[in-house]
């Protein structure tokens, strides 16, 4: 059966409304939802132990007398790590290793400087004190998303990093403890949903609240980070996987649909479009995606998301193919062209870009290095991947001298006075030296 995937023509007199149609996705906002997750922050800020246990056996049907009973201990950590057959093991290893070496290169360390009168300036980074990292639990495996957001804290500094995943009906994945072990998690709870971001959030009698909240989840997890924001810091509220090809005709087929494929069968919401110039290529990347879509385990998913929100899309030329790019600003873009290094220095907005006809999207999902936590939904425009950075503040320093002081006391009161601040114009006059 063929897939009824979109086929647009960026020349067309109506494209801008269909790729506006095509791009348009609503985020977090059902209202039954957000009151749900109300509902549960708000029994989690005043019950504390009592609620997330209540509603843990509620929905993960895991009933523990104490909260005690839901942490998991070390030592089950590095028992998973034998658990695994020993080629996960090896890959969850190796792919640590990478991740951990790329982002080594982000880390960055306090700087200052002295000016002529011996005034000192800089800047004093430091990691944050605890990190809550929230991971699917049951019969979903995120390994990687353990590795991904554990490994940038650790390299960043963060002292204690608490992992909550749920365990419905006391299903336990091994490969995510394995992972846990492996990435230097420092406490492993069995909680999940809103009421796991809330007890991170907000803390309770057995846990105390973290600084920021990272990982994926449901529409509920998503609805409860976005509401704790501000007591805590968030990575970013993520919509459907997305990606975003350009070919040039040069790369087979079968292997460009299969890329499509690999954001498709994430979800039905999940976004995969094509560009390029060549009309028989587009073609040629159909009869693939028709002969090899029914033999896939998900699918039904891919074809739905393929259906749904995909497209290939034909463009006159390579400039046209970049203005499409930045626009879309994909979550993941891959150039499968001759030349993409020549491609970067007009690529403006992508949360990834996969370059060359080797290189899959998949590649970077579980162990190229780079961060796997990309902008979504055009976010691209003005966010970045998950990395070091977003595990460390910054306070800036500044030391005057007595000489330094009263320079710039001098700038500062009549600045102080034009906004009719007293107090902060004295203050800074006090210390400005008498004229000899």
């Amino acid at each position: 059966m063929s897939c009824a995937i979109a086929r647009l023509d960026a020349n067309s007199a109506d494209f801008d409304r269909a790729l506006d149609t095509l791009l348009a996705w609503d985020s977090v906002s059902d209202p039954a939802v957000n009151q749900a997750v109300d509902d549960i922050l708000t029994a989690v800020k005043t019950d504390g132990d009592q609620a997330v246990l209540r509603f843990t056996e509620k929905f993960d049907r895991l009933s523990a007398g104490s909260f005690a009973e839901l942490r998991v201990p070390k030592a089950r950590l590095h028992a998973a790590l034998s658990v695994i057959d020993a080629e996960q093991r090896q890959a969850l290893e190796i792919a640590a290793e990478r991740i951990r070496s790329y982002h080594e290169h982000q880390r960055q360390d306090s700087w200052q400087y002295r000016e002529a009168d011996g005034t000192v300036l800089g800047q004093q980074i430091t990691p944050l004190d605890r990190v809550g990292l929230y991971v699917p639990g049951g019969k979903a495996s995120y390994p990687s998303s353990v590795l991904m957001n554990a490994i940038p804290a650790k390299v960043a500094g963060v002292p204690e990093l608490i992992m909550t995943t749920p365990t419905p009906g006391g299903e336990v994945n091994e490969m995510v403890l394995a992972a846990a072990a492996i990435a230097g998690v420092d406490e492993v709870i069995c909680i999940g949903g809103a009421q796991a971001v809330a007890a991170l959030a907000y803390g309770t009698e057995s846990l105390a609240k973290v600084d920021k909240i990272t990982g994926p989840g449901n529409i509920f997890v998503a609805t409860a980070k976005r509401a704790v924001f501000g007591q805590v810091a968030i990575d970013m509220i993520a919509g459907p996987s997305e990606i975003l090809v350009y070919c040039d005709g040069g790369t087979d087929p079968d292997w460009i649909a299969m890329d499509l494929f690999s954001q498709a069968e994430h979800d039905e919401q999940a976004q995969s479009i094509l560009i390029s110039e060549d009309s028989d290529f587009l073609n040629r990347v159909q009869e693939s995606i028709d002969r090899l879509l029914p033999d896939l385990a998900r699918e039904a998913i891919a074809r739905a998301s393929l259906e749904g929100r995909g497209a290939l899309i034909q463009v006159a030329d390579r400039k046209q193919a970049v203005e499409i790019i930045n626009r879309i600003a994909p979550e993941h873009l891959e150039l499968s062209v001759s030349d993409p290094e020549a491609m970067l220095p007009d690529i403006r907005h992508a949360g990834a870009i996969f370059m060359g006809r080797y290189t899959a999207e998949a590649l970077g999902d579980y162990c190229a290095g780079p961060n796997h936590v990309l902008p979504t939904s055009g976010t691209a425009r003005f966010s970045s991947p998950l990395g070091v950075y977003d595990f460390q503040k910054r306070s800036s320093l500044i030391m005057c001298s007595a000489e330094g002081a009263s320079a710039l006391g001098k700038v500062a009161s009549p600045l102080a006075r034009g906004e009719s601040l007293e107090a902060h114009a004295r203050s800074a006059e006090y210390r400005i030296l008498p004229e000899d």
